[in-house]
């Protein structure tokens, strides 16, 4: 029987596309790493890995060898699942990517939430971008991720992960309280203004951007950034409109103006797992409190705009 602490090394390799990423990733030298592989290709028979300038790609026989492990390792991961669901509590740890709205309105309200119910369960949060965080998922630096989507771009379907959504979230153009800008009532009002967006190549950054030209405008973009802080520290000092989303909440939006967007549009919250994870009770206890989290929000939530 092949080694399957080996075929899990030749899994991350091509995932992760070098010897030193699955080295770094695992805590394990670059040697090690080589050593493992080239012992697995001594237990097959045939070869595995050639070389490709300074690093080494998997070749053919080693792409059919992955496709039967990963069903091998995936049970395995079943299997974790079902023993940590005949434990009478909910422990270890659970590794979660987050984005920052999430993590600004509703991370502490789960993270209480976990504690009081599971207090033998440990969750360690990252605020990563989506991409990494998906990669990172498939790889196993995770076991949640939290994602968004957005109209008219939908986040492609994987038969290893398993998505459960979790409600819209509206979009909203935010202006200033005061100033020249204070008094639009929809996008056009404000085709002149200076505009703090996501960059170009995320998925609010590009969405942002088509929304603006369906307007019959191009933004014009001064300040190009991940942090919805620093959005509506902007927008509230009169520097730039922005497009921000109900579940910042009004505490973090305090003095600025929120007005209706066409067609009322809204993102897609979600979480991801791992399917062979899906049923692991970490998983199921997270993803449980999280719903009441934006259950509490949005019952209490009141957010005012300019319709």
């Amino acid at each position: 029987m092949y080694n399957l602490h080996r075929l899990a090394l030749l899994d991350e390799l091509d995932r992760r596309g070098t010897l030193a990423a699955v080295a770094q990733a695992l805590s394990f030298a670059p040697s090690s790493v080589s050593e493992q592989l080239t012992q697995l290709e001594r237990e097959v028979g045939v070869r595995l890995l050639e070389p490709v300038g300074r690093g080494v790609r998997l070749t053919a026989d080693a792409h059919l060898l992955l496709r039967f492990a990963r069903v091998a390792l995936a049970e395995l991961e079943a299997a974790e699942s079902a023993l940590a669901a005949a434990r009478d509590s909910v422990a270890g740890v659970l590794r979660v990517a987050t984005f920052q709205t999430v993590a600004l309105s509703v991370q502490p309200a789960v993270l209480t939430d976990l504690a009081g119910r599971h207090p033998e369960l440990r969750v360690d949060v990252a605020q990563v971008q989506a991409a990494e965080a998906t990669s990172g998922l498939q790889v196993g630096d995770f076991d949640v991720v939290l994602g968004e989507e957005y109209p008219g771009r939908p986040v492609p379907p994987s038969d290893r992960l398993h998505r459960e959504d979790l409600r819209g979230d509206r979009l909203r153009l935010a202006t200033p309280e005061h100033g020249p800008w204070s008094t639009a009532t929809g996008l056009r009002g404000v085709a002149a203004a200076a505009w703090a967006l996501d960059p170009e190549g995320t998925a609010p950054g590009d969405w942002s951007r088509d929304v603006c030209r369906s307007a019959g405008f191009e933004p014009e973009v001064r300040f190009d950034g991940v942090d919805l802080i620093t959005h509506v520290h902007l927008v509230r000092t009169g520097h730039a409109v922005a497009i921000l989303p109900d579940l910042l909440g009004a505490e973090n939006s305090r003095g600025v103006r929120l007005v209706e967007l066409p067609g009322r549009p809204e993102r897609m919250l979600f979480t991801l797992t791992r399917a062979a994870r899906v049923a692991h009770p970490a998983v199921t206890a997270f993803r449980a409190a999280l719903t009441r989290a934006l259950d509490v929000r949005e019952d209490g939530s009141g957010s005012t705009s300019v319709l």
